[in-house]
This record gives C-alpha cells, sequence and structure tokens, in this order.
C-alpha cells in the first residue's frame, strides 16, 4: 500500500520525502500529527489518535523523522540513506487507521534533529495537536521527559499530548482527571471526554485542597462546575474534592480509574520546567496509563505562517 503525501519539496535546512500516491490531505481538515519511530510505539499511540480522531473529526498525519549525519547533505539524503523500514511502518500504520474509518496518511522527513522536524512538519500542516509517546523512564537532571519530547513540548506551535506507552491498557472504563484550572486543565478534560466516548467511560474530575474551610471548599467546587462542559457529553461524571497533598492523593485516587488525563501545571509552560512536577509525577509513578495534555498558548498560527512563508 503506498503511503500519500502532500507535496516532493526540499526546504531550506529540511527536507520532505513523500512517497508514491495520490495526495489524499485535505487542506481544510484539522490535523492530529502522530510521530513514531518503531511498531510498539505505533501500536500505542495509535488506539488513542483514533479515538481523538472519530470524536473530533480529525485527519491524522503519520510521520518518521529520520536523522541524517552532517556529513551528508538534506537533498541528497533520501538517495542515499535505506528507508525501507520507515516506509514499510508508514504503510502499515496508515493502513490500519484507514481500516478504523480514519483518513490517514504518512510522511517521512529527513532532519538533522527529530524534535525539531517534528514541529516543523506539525507548522507546515498547520496541526491542531501533536500525538507523542514517552516510556516514563527515570527522570535525568538535564531532562524532564526525554530529550525530544521535552522540544516538542516547548516548541511545537499547537497542542501537544504525551501519551505514557510502557503499559498496555486494553480497555479503559473510567478515566480520572486532576483539575487545577487553566487551558491546559480545559484540554485535558477535552481529551478524556473524547476517550469516555469511545470506550464508555465514566470520568471522575478530582481537585485536592489542603484543607476543607468553607472558602476553598466552595471555589474547588466552582473549578470542577467550570471545568465538567469541556469534557462535552459523557454518561457518568462524578466531581470529587479531597483534602491533602496534592500528588499522593492523585496518586491514590487513580488506582482506581485505568486511565489518568492530566493538564501541564500552569507554572510549568517555561521551558525549564514544560509540564509541572505534580503531572511530571503522576506521568510516572501512576500505575494507570497516563495522558498529558499541554494546551498552545504561543503566537497564532496567523504568525507562524508569516514567519514559514519568509523562511521559504
Amino acid at each position: 500500500m503506498a503511503i500519500t503525501a502532500v507535496s516532493h519539496e526540499l526546504e531550506r535546512r529540511r527536507a520532505f520525502l513523500p512517497v508514491d500516491g495520490e495526495c489524499r490531505l485535505d487542506r481544510m481538515a484539522d490535523r492530529l500529527l502522530v510521530p513514531i519511530a518503531n511498531p510498539e510505539t505505533a501500536d500505542r499511540l495509535l488506539d488513542t489518535a483514533v479515538d481523538l480522531a472519530h470524536d473530533r473529526d480529525l485527519e491524522l498525519v503519520v510521520l518518521s523523522v529520520v536523522t541524517v549525519p552532517m556529513q551528508l547533505s538534506l537533498e541528497h539524503a533520501r538517495d542515499t540513506l535505506d528507508i525501507e523500514d520507515e516506509e514499510a511502518l508508514l504503510a502499515d500504520v496508515v493502513e490500519r487507521a484507514r481500516g478504523y474509518g480514519v483518513e490517514a496518511t504518512g510522511r517521512i522527513r529527513f532532519g538533522r534533529d527529530i524534535a525539531d522536524g517534528i514541529c516543523h512538519v506539525a507548522a507546515e500542516l498547520d496541526a491542531v495537536a501533536v500525538l507523542v509517546g514517552w516510556r516514563g523512564r527515570p527522570r535525568r537532571r538535564d531532562v524532564v521527559l526525554g530529550s525530544h519530547i521535552d522540544t516538542v513540548l516547548a516548541n511545537a506551535p499547537c497542542d501537544v499530548l504525551v501519551k505514557r506507552i510502557d503499559r498496555t491498557v486494553t480497555d479503559i472504563e473510567s478515566i480520572l482527571v486532576p483539575v487545577a484550572g487553566g487551558p491546559n486543565t480545559e484540554f485535558a478534560a477535552e481529551t478524556a471526554g473524547a476517550l469516555a466516548r469511545a470506550y464508555d467511560a465514566r470520568v471522575e474530575l478530582l481537585t485536592v485542597v489542603p484543607t476543607r474551610d468553607d472558602e476553598q471548599l466552595t471555589d474547588a467546587r466552582g473549578m470542577l462546575t467550570e471545568t465538567s462542559p469541556s469534557l462535552g457529553v459523557v454518561d457518568s461524571v462524578t466531581e470529587t474534592v479531597l483534602e491533602g497533598d496534592v500528588t499522593e492523593t492523585i496518586l491514590e485516587q487513580a488506582t482506581a480509574h485505568d486511565a489518568v488525563v492530566i493538564g501541564a501545571a500552569e507554572n510549568g509552560l517555561l521551558r525549564s520546567v514544560l509540564v509541572g512536577d505534580v503531572p511530571e509525577t503522576v506521568g510516572r509513578e501512576a500505575e494507570s496509563a497516563v495522558i498529558m495534555a499541554k494546551r498552545y498558548q504561543g503566537v497564532s498560527k496567523t504568525v507562524w505562517r508569516r514567519v514559514r512563508d519568509q523562511l521559504r
């Protein structure tokens, strides 16, 4: 099966490889970009990508970034490097996505850096979101989630979803959404709602307060009420306020759920922090599946397009 792509072009400092096939990308469609690197990553990202695509009527663009050594020019990379494995993997993932009734295309990109390649493709396609996989490895001092993911979180010109992929979850009956307010929480709730509709799952919205005084309880309940509409239509929604340490309480509550969808901390949008301590710890330590959500709050897509056009 042929992989389709938009065009064949060499750009300043980077290169695309289209593969033979009829162009199927709809220029008016909203797109979810899904970078993959191996079959295991692809399998565990595809289920979530398909669920989101069905719920939001998204077109999937499955991406493989091929790193090119400095001694080889990008212009000659396509004729020099062996990319049969990448082509075969993309073709398989695209075919399976279409088998689920989702419009999907594949794209190979040559570049010096994987994360930069992902961000540039997201900008080129005006993607609404990027879904990346994370193995949850122990943290190093110089990175948060991983060097590639950190760069995507910091620089992607769209929303970013980070799915922990070192655990296999075959069915989702319940989803926990920790609520802290703000656009990242809203995005997490939107994502959880899409998954809940796909699996007919129930959702628990949870916020944690240090003490149960009347003012804090009122504010917490108000925040849950404000967040609930972002779920969309979900059959079963529970709103819970608990007292205690935020991280410990979320992790304890997560044991009763199959998945946790958590927004990046509002103070975690700087490059040095990225997702924030609480979401990162939950992402590493929760026994359930975890998706971290970061809403894009940078320059508008219009500005991105102008910058992109000037670089051509």
